[in-house]
């Protein structure tokens, strides 16, 4: 089994990074680099799994709906957050110096 480094990062990136560290048929277990990289403003996460994530290292800035208002939540290194299923979210802002490394665990019932 390889050891990889979850620090070591790419030196640029035209998009987000995703890199699948585990998964089984219930658990997917992905680190995700965004370097200033943004949802596109027209479009939404809409996941049918339940979804974990913490903030590594950077910051991020993600926009949540539930239909009738926003709620906008900024995650600094250490903070995490719950997303139940078919909670709508994007990211609308994320660091670039340092990049931002997401640790996100997906969770199917």
């Amino acid at each position: 089994m390889p050891i990889d480094n979850i620090w070591q990062l790419p030196s640029e990136s035209d998009s987000e990074i995703f890199d699948l560290l585990c998964q089984t048929k219930q658990v997917r277990i992905e680190r995700i680099v965004s370097i200033g990289h943004t949802t596109p403003t027209d479009e939404w996460y809409d996941q049918d799994q339940h979804e974990w994530v913490v903030v590594l290292q950077g910051r991020a800035t993600l926009l949540l709906d539930d239909h009738a208002q926003g709620e906008v939540l900024t995650l600094v290194a250490g903070q995490h957050l719950y997303l139940p299923p078919h909670r709508l979210h994007r990211v609308i802002a994320t660091s670039t110096e340092p990049p931002c490394i997401w640790l996100a665990v997906h969770v199917w019932e």
